[in-house]
């Protein structure tokens, strides 16, 4: 399906976007604690809302 030249390609490319995403992150840690300070209580808010969305169809089913 893909030949051998291909396949090279395609570890390589995997192996350096890694290791540029690593560095990026890496590079912006302190910048996203400073921004991004309340985004695990947005997340977990988020998630119990969609939990209660589904309990709430669930019960309403039955």
């Amino acid at each position: 399906m893909f030949s051998t030249g291909q396949l090279i390609f395609a570890a390589f490319f995997f192996i350096a976007f890694v290791i540029v995403i690593i560095l990026s992150y890496r590079k912006d840690k302190k910048l996203h604690k400073k921004n991004y300070r309340g985004v695990v209580q947005i997340l977990i808010s988020f998630i119990t809302f969609i939990i209660i969305l589904f309990l709430i169809k669930h019960f309403l089913k039955n």
